[in-house]
């Protein structure tokens, strides 16, 4: 029997729903999504396992003009993506403004088939969608374009198809039982990292790191300890809120995500530490697992 395997790079700028898309190709909650842009930080790779294939999805953070170190190190991810990848699924939302330049730079150089994505097409009409595919067409001879909605599972099945057909032959890259390449711990600190997402507003979010210091496995209870890191005081007071009122409501949320993740009971603990300007600083990057 033939076995076929291969890497599956899905990128796309901010808030093209790379993540919605990449969750419902898996099946499984591996990617935070949040309404706000620029939630991935990391490449995160998803496995999808059958009795002859196996496909390896990377969701790659939004393509983006660097302003901090943190910046360069998450499009330094998009590039290794695109380099490793078998076929690539660029995501794009029905509503951007043909100012993809970034991304077609990434693009440069790479053979790898190419299929475009024109996602949220429940937010627009027949016309706009035709318009959309015909540009992304002339624009990049991909393989293929599809209209799809990764929130309502719209093409879902058709981008698989696509994907299955141009899969290569090869043996698997990942044990059949794996699901990604992330650690628990990773998906405990990025469950936190929704909630500050969700929960605050303006610069909070995009100033905030979650590390997870401390993560005890036990039979029906897990207990994590975390560190959420921001660059300045004034940003430490808003993140605990009044009497620590809205520190406690990231972690009520984020317990209950990881309960249903972990299917475990949580005891969760968090302390906010300040270190001023972290996205410009190489050290406490490599720290945090940015390359």
């Amino acid at each position: 029997m033939t076995h076929r395997a291969g890497f599956v790079s899905i990128i796309g700028k901010p808030n093209a729903g790379k993540s919605t898309l990449m969750n419902a190709l898996v099946g499984e909650k591996m990617s935070i999504i949040t309404p706000k842009a620029q939630t991935t930080r990391h490449r995160i790779l998803g496995i999808v396992n059958g009795d002859d294939f196996q496909i390896v999805f990377s969701d790659t953070p939004g393509i983006i003009k660097p302003h901090y170190a943190l910046h360069d190190s998450m499009m330094h991810q998009v590039e290794g993506s695109i380099v490793d990848a078998d076929l690539i699924l660029l995501v794009t939302d029905i509503n951007e403004q043909y100012d993809e330049q970034d991304v077609l730079k990434k693009l440069e150089g790479s053979t790898a088939p190419l299929a475009v994505l024109i996602n949220k097409i429940d937010l627009s009409d027949e016309e706009e969608v035709r318009k959309k595919a015909q540009y992304w067409q002339d624009t990049l001879q991909p393989k293929v374009v599809f209209a799809i909605s990764a929130l309502h599972d719209h093409n879902i099945k058709a981008i698989m198809d696509f994907i299955m057909e141009n899969l290569p032959e090869h043996p698997a890259y990942y044990e059949k039982d794996a699901l990604t390449d992330r650690n628990d711990r990773f998906f405990a600190s990025e469950m936190i990292r929704a909630q500050i997402f969700k929960q605050y507003k303006k610069e909070i979010p995009y100033s905030s790191e979650v590390i997870v210091t401390a993560f005890v496995e036990g039979e029906k209870l897990h207990r994590i300890s975390a560190e959420i890191i921001v660059e300045r005081d004034s940003q430490k007071n808003i993140l605990i809120g009044e009497g620590g009122k809205m520190l406690k409501i990231v972690g009520t949320y984020a317990r209950r995500d990881m309960e249903e993740f972990f299917q475990r009971k949580i005891f969760l603990e968090m302390f906010v530490k300040v270190i001023p300007d972290w996205r410009s600083k190489k050290n406490y990057l490599k720290k945090f697992g940015y390359e």
